[in-house]
Protein backbone atom coordinates (compact mmCIF):
# COMPACT_ATOMS: atom_id res chain seq x y z
CA UNK A 1 0.00 0.00 0.00
CA UNK A 2 0.94 3.24 -0.53
CA UNK A 3 2.91 5.61 2.44
CA UNK A 4 2.20 8.60 1.40
CA UNK A 5 2.05 10.99 4.26
CA UNK A 6 -1.79 12.38 5.15
CA UNK A 7 -3.26 9.05 2.92
CA UNK A 8 -5.99 7.66 3.97
CA UNK A 9 -6.18 4.38 4.67
CA UNK A 10 -9.44 2.63 3.53
CA UNK A 11 -8.58 -1.13 2.73
CA UNK A 12 -8.85 -3.82 5.66
CA UNK A 13 -5.40 -4.30 7.39
CA UNK A 14 -3.41 -5.52 9.90
CA UNK A 15 -2.34 -3.96 13.20
CA UNK A 16 1.43 -4.91 12.06
CA UNK A 17 0.90 -3.49 8.88
CA UNK A 18 -0.84 -0.03 10.23
CA UNK A 19 2.61 -0.02 12.68
CA UNK A 20 5.09 -0.51 9.56
CA UNK A 21 2.85 2.41 7.67
CA UNK A 22 3.19 4.44 10.65
CA UNK A 23 7.34 3.89 11.21
CA UNK A 24 7.13 4.29 7.47
CA UNK A 25 5.10 7.80 7.83
CA UNK A 26 8.27 8.78 10.40
CA UNK A 27 10.72 8.65 7.63
CA UNK A 28 12.30 5.38 9.71
CA UNK A 29 14.30 4.00 7.05
CA UNK A 30 15.86 0.82 9.35
CA UNK A 31 14.91 -2.17 11.98
CA UNK A 32 17.00 -4.54 13.30
CA UNK A 33 15.94 -7.42 15.80
CA UNK A 34 14.93 -10.98 16.13
CA UNK A 35 11.65 -12.49 15.38
CA UNK A 36 9.26 -14.61 17.04
CA UNK A 37 6.09 -15.00 18.70
CA UNK A 38 4.27 -12.31 18.50
CA UNK A 39 6.59 -9.87 16.84
CA UNK A 40 7.17 -11.97 12.92
CA UNK A 41 4.65 -10.17 11.27
CA UNK A 42 5.52 -6.75 12.42
CA UNK A 43 9.05 -7.70 10.64
CA UNK A 44 7.40 -8.82 7.38
CA UNK A 45 5.25 -6.06 7.02
CA UNK A 46 8.15 -3.46 7.83
CA UNK A 47 9.80 -4.84 4.78
CA UNK A 48 6.44 -5.05 2.70
CA UNK A 49 6.28 -0.85 3.31
CA UNK A 50 9.82 -0.24 2.56
CA UNK A 51 12.02 -0.41 5.73
CA UNK A 52 15.02 -2.18 5.30
CA UNK A 53 14.93 -5.26 8.11
CA UNK A 54 18.28 -6.57 9.71
CA UNK A 55 17.97 -9.88 11.36
CA UNK A 56 20.64 -10.08 14.15
CA UNK A 57 21.38 -12.98 16.46
CA UNK A 58 21.65 -11.52 19.94
CA UNK A 59 18.71 -9.09 20.77
CA UNK A 60 22.01 -6.67 22.48
CA UNK A 61 23.66 -6.64 19.29
CA UNK A 62 20.49 -5.64 17.70
CA UNK A 63 19.56 -2.59 20.06
CA UNK A 64 23.57 -1.68 19.18
CA UNK A 65 22.78 -1.11 15.68
CA UNK A 66 19.94 0.58 16.03
CA UNK A 67 21.26 3.04 18.15
CA UNK A 68 24.05 3.40 16.18
CA UNK A 69 22.14 4.12 13.16
CA UNK A 70 20.17 7.32 15.20
CA UNK A 71 23.90 8.49 16.09
CA UNK A 72 25.22 8.07 12.43
CA UNK A 73 22.01 9.48 10.48
CA UNK A 74 19.81 11.95 13.81
CA UNK A 75 17.60 9.86 13.11
CA UNK A 76 16.06 6.68 15.24
CA UNK A 77 16.07 3.27 13.68
CA UNK A 78 13.47 0.67 15.27
CA UNK A 79 15.01 -2.40 17.52
CA UNK A 80 12.52 -4.93 17.46
CA UNK A 81 12.17 -7.65 19.98
CA UNK A 82 9.89 -10.31 21.70
CA UNK A 83 8.55 -10.32 24.81
CA UNK A 84 9.83 -10.89 28.46
CA UNK A 85 13.36 -12.02 27.78
CA UNK A 86 14.09 -10.48 24.09
CA UNK A 87 13.36 -7.16 26.17
CA UNK A 88 15.77 -7.47 28.95
CA UNK A 89 18.37 -8.45 26.64
CA UNK A 90 17.69 -5.64 24.84
CA UNK A 91 18.16 -3.17 27.87
CA UNK A 92 21.51 -3.07 27.72
CA UNK A 93 21.38 -1.32 24.21
CA UNK A 94 18.71 0.75 25.63
CA UNK A 95 20.86 2.18 28.45
CA UNK A 96 24.28 2.44 26.12
CA UNK A 97 21.99 5.00 23.75
CA UNK A 98 20.71 6.74 26.78
CA UNK A 99 23.63 6.96 28.38
CA UNK A 100 25.34 8.02 24.58
CA UNK A 101 22.41 10.80 24.08
CA UNK A 102 21.32 8.57 20.53
CA UNK A 103 17.77 7.94 19.66
CA UNK A 104 16.25 4.84 18.93
CA UNK A 105 12.98 3.43 19.14
CA UNK A 106 12.83 -0.51 20.67
CA UNK A 107 8.94 -2.25 19.82
CA UNK A 108 8.78 -5.01 22.29
CA UNK A 109 6.10 -7.78 21.46
CA UNK A 110 3.95 -8.59 24.67
CA UNK A 111 1.35 -11.15 25.79
CA UNK A 112 -2.11 -10.75 24.51
CA UNK A 113 -4.69 -8.07 26.48
CA UNK A 114 -6.77 -10.68 27.92
CA UNK A 115 -3.23 -12.95 29.08
CA UNK A 116 -2.30 -10.61 31.14
CA UNK A 117 -1.49 -11.50 34.89
CA UNK A 118 -2.44 -15.09 33.69
CA UNK A 119 1.05 -16.47 33.84
CA UNK A 120 1.17 -15.68 29.40
CA UNK A 121 3.84 -17.20 27.93
CA UNK A 122 7.09 -15.20 28.20
CA UNK A 123 4.13 -12.44 30.12
CA UNK A 124 6.65 -9.77 31.81
CA UNK A 125 5.24 -6.26 33.32
CA UNK A 126 7.34 -4.30 29.97
CA UNK A 127 5.64 -1.15 30.41
CA UNK A 128 6.34 -0.36 34.12
CA UNK A 129 9.77 -2.17 34.17
CA UNK A 130 11.05 0.04 31.44
CA UNK A 131 9.33 3.07 32.79
CA UNK A 132 10.92 2.30 36.57
CA UNK A 133 14.03 2.15 34.66
CA UNK A 134 14.03 5.61 33.33
CA UNK A 135 13.41 5.24 29.81
CA UNK A 136 10.69 7.44 27.92
CA UNK A 137 7.97 5.02 27.13
CA UNK A 138 5.27 5.42 24.34
CA UNK A 139 1.57 4.10 23.78
CA UNK A 140 1.31 2.48 20.62
CA UNK A 141 -0.33 4.75 18.09
CA UNK A 142 -1.10 5.06 14.51
CA UNK A 143 1.38 7.90 14.04
CA UNK A 144 4.54 6.67 16.10
CA UNK A 145 5.29 10.33 15.84
CA UNK A 146 5.70 10.95 19.58
CA UNK A 147 8.18 8.11 19.99
CA UNK A 148 9.99 9.81 17.56
CA UNK A 149 10.00 13.28 18.51
CA UNK A 150 10.80 11.94 21.97
CA UNK A 151 13.78 10.19 21.12
CA UNK A 152 15.31 12.96 18.99
CA UNK A 153 13.84 16.12 20.88
CA UNK A 154 15.90 17.24 24.15
CA UNK A 155 18.50 14.79 25.20
CA UNK A 156 18.11 11.94 22.20
CA UNK A 157 17.70 8.44 23.92
CA UNK A 158 16.15 5.50 23.37
CA UNK A 159 11.87 5.41 23.49
CA UNK A 160 9.86 1.94 24.26
CA UNK A 161 6.45 0.86 22.63
CA UNK A 162 5.03 -2.28 23.61
CA UNK A 163 2.46 -3.83 21.48
CA UNK A 164 0.21 -6.55 22.46
CA UNK A 165 0.33 -9.80 20.63
CA UNK A 166 -3.53 -9.84 19.92
CA UNK A 167 -2.97 -6.24 18.47
CA UNK A 168 -0.30 -7.67 15.51
CA UNK A 169 -2.89 -9.63 13.51
CA UNK A 170 -6.10 -7.88 14.42
CA UNK A 171 -7.77 -6.78 11.36
CA UNK A 172 -9.60 -3.42 11.26
CA UNK A 173 -10.70 -1.02 8.56
CA UNK A 174 -9.45 2.81 10.50
CA UNK A 175 -11.87 4.48 7.73
CA UNK A 176 -10.88 8.16 7.81
CA UNK A 177 -7.74 8.03 9.91
CA UNK A 178 -4.53 9.55 8.20
CA UNK A 179 -0.71 9.07 8.80
CA UNK A 180 0.76 12.37 9.80
CA UNK A 181 3.81 13.86 8.03
CA UNK A 182 6.91 13.19 10.01
CA UNK A 183 7.36 15.25 13.04
CA UNK A 184 9.93 18.23 12.27
CA UNK A 185 13.65 17.90 13.43
CA UNK A 186 14.03 19.10 16.73
CA UNK A 187 13.73 22.97 17.35
CA UNK A 188 17.10 24.77 17.37
CA UNK A 189 17.98 27.03 20.79
CA UNK A 190 20.37 29.67 21.23
CA UNK A 191 22.83 30.59 24.40
CA UNK A 192 21.58 33.80 25.50
CA UNK A 193 23.81 37.06 24.21
CA UNK A 194 24.70 38.20 27.41
CA UNK A 195 26.69 34.86 28.33
CA UNK A 196 28.63 34.91 24.95
CA UNK A 197 29.80 37.88 25.66
CA UNK A 198 31.03 36.77 28.88
CA UNK A 199 32.66 33.66 27.07
CA UNK A 200 34.64 36.01 24.50
CA UNK A 201 35.84 38.00 27.43
CA UNK A 202 36.91 34.75 29.29
CA UNK A 203 38.66 33.35 26.30
CA UNK A 204 40.40 36.57 25.38
CA UNK A 205 42.19 36.69 28.68
CA UNK A 206 42.76 33.06 28.74
CA UNK A 207 46.48 32.79 28.99
CA UNK A 208 46.50 29.01 28.09
CA UNK A 209 43.00 27.80 26.52
CA UNK A 210 41.91 24.21 25.20
CA UNK A 211 39.07 23.51 23.16
CA UNK A 212 37.51 19.75 23.87
CA UNK A 213 35.65 18.32 20.95
CA UNK A 214 32.82 15.78 22.15
CA UNK A 215 30.16 13.50 20.27
CA UNK A 216 27.74 15.71 21.16
CA UNK A 217 29.37 17.95 18.49
CA UNK A 218 30.20 15.02 15.89
CA UNK A 219 26.32 14.21 16.84
CA UNK A 220 24.80 17.94 16.36
CA UNK A 221 26.97 18.48 12.68
CA UNK A 222 29.17 21.17 14.37
CA UNK A 223 31.94 20.35 12.28
CA UNK A 224 31.97 23.59 9.78
CA UNK A 225 31.51 25.83 12.67
CA UNK A 226 34.05 23.86 14.62
CA UNK A 227 36.62 24.10 12.15
CA UNK A 228 36.15 28.14 11.25
CA UNK A 229 36.49 28.81 15.43
CA UNK A 230 39.57 26.80 15.33
CA UNK A 231 41.09 28.18 12.35
CA UNK A 232 40.11 32.08 13.04
CA UNK A 233 41.29 32.15 16.50
CA UNK A 234 44.60 29.73 16.68
CA UNK A 235 43.07 28.13 19.58
CA UNK A 236 44.75 24.45 19.97
CA UNK A 237 41.85 21.46 20.38
CA UNK A 238 41.15 17.90 22.20
CA UNK A 239 38.29 15.47 20.86
CA UNK A 240 37.24 12.91 23.15
CA UNK A 241 37.45 9.51 21.57
CA UNK A 242 34.32 10.14 19.51
CA UNK A 243 34.79 13.53 19.08
CA UNK A 244 37.59 12.53 16.89
CA UNK A 245 37.11 13.24 13.59
CA UNK A 246 35.09 16.52 13.56
CA UNK A 247 38.17 18.08 12.72
CA UNK A 248 41.28 15.62 11.22
CA UNK A 249 42.98 13.86 14.00
CA UNK A 250 45.84 15.47 11.89
CA UNK A 251 45.24 19.15 12.21
CA UNK A 252 47.99 20.93 13.13
CA UNK A 253 45.75 21.98 16.13
CA UNK A 254 44.95 19.20 17.22
CA UNK A 255 46.87 17.98 20.51
CA UNK A 256 45.50 14.43 21.25
CA UNK A 257 49.59 13.70 21.25
CA UNK A 258 49.98 15.83 24.21
CA UNK A 259 46.72 14.87 26.48
CA UNK A 260 47.82 15.05 30.02
CA UNK A 261 49.74 17.91 29.55
CA UNK A 262 47.10 19.87 28.01
CA UNK A 263 44.42 19.18 30.36
CA UNK A 264 46.64 19.35 33.80
CA UNK A 265 48.02 23.06 32.69
CA UNK A 266 45.01 25.18 30.47
CA UNK A 267 43.38 27.43 32.55
CA UNK A 268 40.58 27.92 29.92
CA UNK A 269 38.47 25.24 28.66
CA UNK A 270 35.79 24.95 26.06
CA UNK A 271 33.82 21.89 26.28
CA UNK A 272 31.61 21.60 22.77
CA UNK A 273 29.33 18.76 23.68
CA UNK A 274 31.62 16.62 25.85
CA UNK A 275 30.61 15.64 29.26
CA UNK A 276 33.12 16.34 32.76
CA UNK A 277 32.23 12.56 33.44
CA UNK A 278 35.07 10.05 33.79
CA UNK A 279 35.96 9.96 30.23
CA UNK A 280 37.53 13.60 31.33
CA UNK A 281 38.24 12.54 34.74
CA UNK A 282 35.24 14.50 36.23
CA UNK A 283 36.86 18.13 35.72
CA UNK A 284 39.08 17.73 39.17
CA UNK A 285 42.69 17.87 40.06
CA UNK A 286 45.28 16.56 39.83
CA UNK A 287 44.08 16.07 36.07
CA UNK A 288 42.60 19.59 36.25
CA UNK A 289 44.28 22.49 37.44
CA UNK A 290 42.29 23.31 40.51
CA UNK A 291 42.14 27.15 39.03
CA UNK A 292 40.68 26.13 36.11
CA UNK A 293 37.54 28.32 34.24
CA UNK A 294 35.01 26.07 32.42
CA UNK A 295 32.95 27.45 29.32
CA UNK A 296 30.54 24.80 28.49
CA UNK A 297 28.12 24.47 25.61
CA UNK A 298 25.63 21.85 26.29
CA UNK A 299 21.86 21.17 25.23
CA UNK A 300 20.64 19.91 28.08
CA UNK A 301 21.02 22.29 31.58
CA UNK A 302 21.38 19.76 33.77
CA UNK A 303 24.52 18.71 32.54
CA UNK A 304 25.51 22.61 33.17
CA UNK A 305 28.03 22.62 35.98
CA UNK A 306 27.75 19.05 36.54
CA UNK A 307 31.07 18.45 38.77
CA UNK A 308 32.78 21.45 38.29
CA UNK A 309 31.24 24.39 38.43
CA UNK A 310 31.10 26.66 34.67
CA UNK A 311 32.27 29.82 34.66
CA UNK A 312 30.09 30.24 31.91
CA UNK A 313 27.62 28.11 30.40
CA UNK A 314 25.80 28.25 27.59
CA UNK A 315 22.77 26.31 27.09
CA UNK A 316 22.03 25.25 23.36
CA UNK A 317 22.65 23.63 20.22
CA UNK A 318 26.19 23.01 20.01
CA UNK A 319 26.10 24.12 16.17
CA UNK A 320 24.14 27.14 16.85
CA UNK A 321 26.34 28.16 19.56
CA UNK A 322 29.47 28.03 17.86
CA UNK A 323 27.94 30.35 15.22
CA UNK A 324 27.26 32.59 18.00
CA UNK A 325 30.72 32.72 19.36
CA UNK A 326 32.05 33.02 16.05
CA UNK A 327 29.82 36.26 14.89
CA UNK A 328 31.18 37.76 18.41
CA UNK A 329 34.77 37.10 17.22
CA UNK A 330 33.52 38.86 13.82
CA UNK A 331 32.85 41.30 15.71
CA UNK A 332 35.83 42.00 17.23
CA UNK A 333 38.60 40.00 15.68
CA UNK A 334 41.23 38.37 18.01
CA UNK A 335 43.71 35.55 17.65
CA UNK A 336 45.79 33.75 19.64
CA UNK A 337 49.09 33.88 19.12
CA UNK A 338 50.62 30.52 17.72
CA UNK A 339 54.11 31.38 19.30
CA UNK A 340 52.60 31.56 22.46
CA UNK A 341 54.49 29.41 25.30
CA UNK A 342 51.57 27.21 25.90
CA UNK A 343 52.19 26.09 22.12
CA UNK A 344 55.62 25.49 22.86
CA UNK A 345 55.20 23.51 25.80
CA UNK A 346 52.06 21.23 23.59
CA UNK A 347 54.21 21.01 20.82
CA UNK A 348 57.22 19.90 22.77
CA UNK A 349 55.04 17.32 24.84
CA UNK A 350 53.70 16.07 21.27
CA UNK A 351 57.33 15.50 19.80
CA UNK A 352 58.29 13.53 23.05
CA UNK A 353 55.42 11.42 23.08
CA UNK A 354 55.37 10.48 19.24
CA UNK A 355 59.13 9.53 19.37
CA UNK A 356 58.18 6.64 22.39
CA UNK A 357 55.15 5.15 20.11
CA UNK A 358 57.30 5.28 17.24
CA UNK A 359 60.19 3.65 18.93
CA UNK A 360 57.52 1.23 20.48
CA UNK A 361 56.03 0.44 16.72
CA UNK A 362 59.27 0.32 15.26
CA UNK A 363 60.04 -3.30 17.25
CA UNK A 364 60.66 -6.06 15.33
CA UNK A 365 60.50 -8.68 18.00
CA UNK A 366 57.84 -11.47 17.67
CA UNK A 367 55.25 -11.90 19.04
CA UNK A 368 54.34 -7.58 17.93
CA UNK A 369 53.05 -5.58 20.24
CA UNK A 370 50.39 -3.21 19.89
CA UNK A 371 52.22 -0.25 18.52
CA UNK A 372 54.10 -2.22 15.60
CA UNK A 373 50.31 -3.33 14.67
CA UNK A 374 48.59 -0.47 15.05
CA UNK A 375 51.57 1.26 13.14
CA UNK A 376 50.93 -0.57 9.88
CA UNK A 377 47.39 -1.07 10.09
CA UNK A 378 47.51 3.36 9.93
CA UNK A 379 49.72 2.99 7.07
CA UNK A 380 47.55 0.88 5.31
CA UNK A 381 43.88 1.47 6.46
CA UNK A 382 41.96 4.13 3.74
CA UNK A 383 41.58 7.87 5.30
CA UNK A 384 37.89 7.72 4.59
CA UNK A 385 37.08 4.33 6.78
CA UNK A 386 34.60 3.82 9.65
CA UNK A 387 36.44 2.77 12.65
CA UNK A 388 34.60 0.37 15.23
CA UNK A 389 36.83 -0.13 18.22
CA UNK A 390 36.17 -2.00 21.76
CA UNK A 391 38.83 -3.70 24.12
CA UNK A 392 40.85 -2.56 26.92
CA UNK A 393 44.58 -1.65 25.56
CA UNK A 394 42.88 -2.29 21.92
CA UNK A 395 40.40 0.83 21.92
CA UNK A 396 42.86 3.11 24.44
CA UNK A 397 46.44 2.37 22.40
CA UNK A 398 44.13 2.42 18.74
CA UNK A 399 42.43 5.51 20.12
CA UNK A 400 45.94 7.67 19.47
CA UNK A 401 47.24 5.83 16.54
CA UNK A 402 44.72 5.20 14.16
CA UNK A 403 43.52 8.72 12.73
CA UNK A 404 39.94 10.02 12.10
CA UNK A 405 39.76 12.16 9.57
CA UNK A 406 36.24 13.10 9.18
CA UNK A 407 32.87 13.31 11.58
CA UNK A 408 31.07 10.58 13.02
CA UNK A 409 33.89 7.76 11.40
CA UNK A 410 34.77 6.53 14.64
CA UNK A 411 32.35 4.19 16.79
CA UNK A 412 33.92 2.76 20.56
CA UNK A 413 32.95 1.27 24.25
CA UNK A 414 31.35 5.17 24.20
CA UNK A 415 29.95 7.06 27.54
CA UNK A 416 29.01 3.69 29.22
CA UNK A 417 32.23 2.21 28.59
CA UNK A 418 30.29 -0.97 26.86
CA UNK A 419 31.91 -3.82 25.69
CA UNK A 420 29.77 -6.16 22.92
CA UNK A 421 29.13 -3.09 20.84
CA UNK A 422 31.60 -3.73 17.96
CA UNK A 423 29.83 -6.38 15.48
CA UNK A 424 26.62 -4.37 16.26
CA UNK A 425 27.93 -1.04 15.49
CA UNK A 426 29.84 -2.38 12.43
CA UNK A 427 27.07 -3.67 11.33
CA UNK A 428 25.00 -0.88 11.06
CA UNK A 429 27.49 1.16 9.40
CA UNK A 430 27.88 -1.41 6.62
CA UNK A 431 24.28 -1.08 6.00
CA UNK A 432 24.41 2.40 5.79
CA UNK A 433 27.45 2.62 3.67
CA UNK A 434 25.84 0.28 1.26
CA UNK A 435 22.18 2.20 1.38
CA UNK A 436 24.43 5.49 0.62
CA UNK A 437 26.78 4.06 -2.11
CA UNK A 438 29.96 5.62 -0.75
CA UNK A 439 32.19 3.17 -0.74
CA UNK A 440 33.54 3.76 1.87
CA UNK A 441 35.07 0.60 4.65
CA UNK A 442 33.97 -0.51 7.53
CA UNK A 443 37.05 -1.79 9.68
CA UNK A 444 36.03 -3.35 13.40
CA UNK A 445 38.89 -3.09 15.49
CA UNK A 446 38.11 -5.85 18.22
CA UNK A 447 40.37 -7.27 21.51
CA UNK A 448 39.95 -10.81 21.69
CA UNK A 449 37.68 -10.67 24.67
CA UNK A 450 35.72 -7.88 23.19
CA UNK A 451 34.77 -10.19 20.16
CA UNK A 452 33.53 -12.54 22.77
CA UNK A 453 30.42 -10.63 23.39
CA UNK A 454 28.83 -10.83 20.30
CA UNK A 455 31.34 -12.87 17.99
CA UNK A 456 28.03 -14.76 16.22
CA UNK A 457 27.61 -11.40 14.15
CA UNK A 458 29.76 -12.86 11.61
CA UNK A 459 27.35 -14.62 10.36
CA UNK A 460 25.06 -11.99 10.22
CA UNK A 461 27.61 -10.04 8.12
CA UNK A 462 28.00 -12.94 6.13
CA UNK A 463 24.27 -13.50 5.32
CA UNK A 464 23.92 -9.48 4.40
CA UNK A 465 27.30 -9.50 2.56
CA UNK A 466 28.59 -7.17 4.52
CA UNK A 467 32.10 -6.41 3.59
CA UNK A 468 33.34 -5.51 6.56
CA UNK A 469 37.16 -6.01 8.05
CA UNK A 470 37.25 -7.39 11.76
CA UNK A 471 40.64 -6.77 12.87
CA UNK A 472 41.16 -9.02 16.17
CA UNK A 473 44.35 -7.87 18.70
CA UNK A 474 44.89 -11.32 20.27
CA UNK A 475 46.42 -11.11 23.53
CA UNK A 476 44.99 -14.12 24.81
CA UNK A 477 43.21 -12.62 27.72
CA UNK A 478 41.08 -9.33 29.51
CA UNK A 479 43.70 -6.93 29.56
CA UNK A 480 46.53 -9.49 29.31
CA UNK A 481 46.60 -13.02 29.13
CA UNK A 482 49.49 -15.85 29.16
CA UNK A 483 51.39 -17.93 26.12
CA UNK A 484 50.67 -21.78 24.94
CA UNK A 485 53.65 -22.85 27.27
CA UNK A 486 52.61 -21.21 30.41
CA UNK A 487 48.92 -22.43 29.62
CA UNK A 488 50.45 -26.20 29.46
CA UNK A 489 52.01 -25.55 32.52
CA UNK A 490 48.75 -24.37 34.34
CA UNK A 491 47.10 -27.73 33.28
CA UNK A 492 49.94 -29.59 35.29
CA UNK A 493 49.25 -27.63 37.92
CA UNK A 494 45.42 -28.79 38.76
CA UNK A 495 42.17 -27.79 37.63
CA UNK A 496 42.18 -24.61 35.96
CA UNK A 497 39.11 -22.96 37.43
CA UNK A 498 41.39 -22.67 40.35
CA UNK A 499 44.66 -22.02 38.66
CA UNK A 500 44.29 -19.93 35.40
CA UNK A 501 43.80 -16.45 36.12
CA UNK A 502 40.54 -14.74 35.95
CA UNK A 503 41.65 -12.49 32.91
CA UNK A 504 42.67 -15.05 30.70
CA UNK A 505 41.52 -16.90 27.71
CA UNK A 506 42.46 -19.46 25.43
CA UNK A 507 45.64 -18.68 24.22
CA UNK A 508 46.33 -18.43 20.01
CA UNK A 509 42.31 -18.92 19.84
CA UNK A 510 41.42 -19.29 16.16
CA UNK A 511 38.66 -16.75 15.60
CA UNK A 512 39.40 -16.38 12.26
CA UNK A 513 37.95 -19.62 11.28
CA UNK A 514 33.97 -18.52 12.99
CA UNK A 515 34.18 -16.61 9.68
CA UNK A 516 35.59 -18.99 7.08
CA UNK A 517 32.55 -20.87 8.50
CA UNK A 518 30.21 -18.88 7.41
CA UNK A 519 32.02 -18.05 3.99
CA UNK A 520 34.38 -14.97 4.73
CA UNK A 521 37.85 -14.71 4.89
CA UNK A 522 39.85 -15.20 7.75
CA UNK A 523 43.61 -14.96 8.16
CA UNK A 524 46.17 -15.64 10.95
CA UNK A 525 48.90 -13.28 11.71
CA UNK A 526 51.54 -13.74 13.76
CA UNK A 527 54.10 -11.39 11.69
CA UNK A 528 54.14 -7.88 10.29
CA UNK A 529 54.19 -9.03 6.18
CA UNK A 530 51.54 -11.30 7.32
CA UNK A 531 49.74 -8.63 8.30
CA UNK A 532 50.53 -6.20 5.74
CA UNK A 533 49.69 -9.14 3.18
CA UNK A 534 45.98 -9.91 4.62
CA UNK A 535 45.08 -6.22 5.64
CA UNK A 536 45.76 -5.68 1.80
CA UNK A 537 43.93 -8.45 0.42
CA UNK A 538 40.53 -7.72 2.92
CA UNK A 539 40.31 -4.13 2.29
CA UNK A 540 40.64 -5.18 -1.98
CA UNK A 541 37.47 -7.67 -1.48
CA UNK A 542 34.70 -5.72 -1.30
CA UNK A 543 32.04 -8.52 -1.86
CA UNK A 544 32.79 -10.28 1.67
CA UNK A 545 33.52 -9.76 5.48
CA UNK A 546 37.20 -10.76 6.72
CA UNK A 547 38.33 -11.76 10.20
CA UNK A 548 42.11 -11.13 11.00
CA UNK A 549 43.12 -12.96 13.76
CA UNK A 550 46.68 -10.99 14.63
CA UNK A 551 48.70 -12.32 17.83
CA UNK A 552 50.70 -10.10 19.73
CA UNK A 553 52.66 -10.76 22.75
CA UNK A 554 50.15 -11.22 25.93
CA UNK A 555 52.53 -9.19 28.07
CA UNK A 556 52.20 -6.13 25.55
CA UNK A 557 50.96 -3.30 26.93
CA UNK A 558 50.77 0.72 26.71
CA UNK A 559 53.77 2.98 27.44
CA UNK A 560 53.83 4.42 30.49
CA UNK A 561 50.97 7.04 31.62
CA UNK A 562 51.77 10.03 33.90
CA UNK A 563 48.41 9.08 35.16
CA UNK A 564 45.88 6.13 35.04
CA UNK A 565 43.41 6.44 32.10
CA UNK A 566 40.42 4.45 33.74
CA UNK A 567 40.20 2.80 36.87
CA UNK A 568 43.32 1.45 38.88
CA UNK A 569 43.44 -2.37 39.14
CA UNK A 570 45.82 -4.45 41.78
CA UNK A 571 46.38 -6.87 38.60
Amino acid sequence: SSTSAGRKVMEEVTGAQIIAEALKSQNVEYMFGIVGVPIIEVAMAAQAAGIKYVGMRNEQAACYAASAVGYLTGHPAVCLVVSGPGLIHALGGMANANMNCWPMIVIGGSSDRNQETTGAFQEFPQVSFVSSTHFEVCAVNPSQGKAVRSSIYGRPGACYIDIPGDMVNVLMVPRGFRFPSCCPPPPVSLASSQEIAKASRVLREAQRPLLIIGKGAAYGRAEKEIRELVEVMGLPFLPTPMGKGVLPDDHPSCVSAARSRALLQADVVVLLGARLNWMLHFGFPPRFSPHVKVIQVDLCAEELSNNVRATVALLGDVRAVVGQLLQSFRSDPWRYPSDSAWWVTLREKMASNAQISKRLALRTTLPMNYYTVFQHMAELLPRDCIIVSEGANTMDIGRTMLHNHYPRHRLDAGTFGTMGVGLGFAVAAAVLERSQQTGRRVVCVEGDSAFGFSGMEVETMCRYKLPVLIIIINNNGIYSGVGPETWREMEKMGELTTVAPPVTLLPEARYEQVMCAFGGRGYLVRTVEELRSALQQSLADIASPSILNVLIDPASDRKQQEFPWLTRSSL
